[in-house]
């Protein structure tokens, strides 16, 4: 795929971040709206998406390749975290905004922009690939990402109970015991799960249009982290995995890929819901968004 295919890919996301501004700003959403819209994405359509990205049991890889591509997402989240440790402390800010800047460092939108940009380089089959690489995400990202942006103070061990982590184990469960899901139930859940991407994404239109966004553009520190969430991240993780030769050339570039997808849509449902800095996280979205639009089809032709 060339650069300008999926560029085009990218226009699509920002498309649809631009109708949540534009309903907004009509009325048609925000304040209590957007909440309650957040609080169906992670009660309802996150946990269908992620079972349902893995309901075709028979054609996912082996308990053997799972636990191959396992050890690249080791490395991949290892790096991630490694980062996430010592670059907020450098970057400064408020104690939620350096929350903000761990969250982003470790989660990338991986399934969201990951997946279709996956598809569209490397056929079908790098779905399933994809699918087992998200999988820790989905299990991370619900249980320590609340503790990232909201703190201690804000921490509950409910939160290990909820229905995104609970739907996170069960689909590791079912890839590596390699359970077949009715095919019934596989179509119900991807069809619900399928509103996760154009909610969320329409949720953070909304949100960006009450801030003052443009401050995104004039803040050194959210341009610094977006070098290293859409450059320096996928570089070094393209440099590690070529070194360990842990992975497949296949997985290696997928891999690759996902690191170098924007900061995660999560990100701004879990700030809202357990008193994140909202703001900020909703900046950090709108920026790596925008200029992944660029640095995605550029790593892509590189590859």
């Amino acid at each position: 795929m060339n650069f300008f295919d999926v560029f085009s890919e990218m226009l699509v996301i920002l498309f649809c971040m631009a109708a949540g501004f534009l309903a907004h700003k009509l009325g048609y959403l925000g304040g209590e709206t957007d909440q309650r819209l957040c609080r169906l994405i992670l009660g309802i359509t996150m946990p269908c998406l992620i079972l349902g990205s893995v309901s075709a049991g028979d054609t996912l890889p082996s308990a053997g390749e799972i636990l191959s591509i396992l050890k690249v997402a080791a490395v991949y989240y290892g790096l991630g975290f490694l980062a996430a440790a010592f670059v907020p402390r450098l970057l400064g800010g408020t104690a939620k905004q350096q929350g903000v800047w761990r969250y982003c460092l470790v989660f990338a939108n991986m399934a969201f922009i990951g997946y279709p940009v996956s598809v569209a380089l490397f056929g079908q089959e790098a779905l399933f690939y994809a699918v087992i690489l998200v999988l820790p995400f989905n299990l991370l990202s619900f249980s320590l990402g609340p503790l990232m942006l909201a703190g201690q103070a804000k921490f509950r061990w409910q939160q290990l109970t909820s229905p995104c982590v609970i739907a996170a184990v069960a689909a590791l469960v079912v890839a590596l015991c390699r359970l077949n899901i009715p095919a019934l139930a596989g179509e119900c859940l991807n069809f619900v799960g399928s509103l996760t991407t154009p909610l969320s994404l329409l949720v953070v239109g909304s949100l960006l249009a009450d801030l003052p966004f443009g401050r995104a553009f004039t803040s050194l520190r959210l341009w610094i982290l977006t070098a290293l969430r859409l450059l320096i991240l996928p570089g070094v993780l393209w440099l590690v995995l070529k070194w360990t030769g842990i992975g497949t050339p296949l997985v290696d570039d997928i891999a690759v890929i996902l690191m170098a997808t924007p900061a995660a849509l999560n990100g701004s449902m879990l700030a809202m819901e357990y008193g994140g800095d909202t703001e900020c996280m909703a900046q950090s979205i709108f920026l790596t968004t925008l200029m992944s639009i660029l640095t995605i089809p550029v790593l892509a032709a590189l590859l």
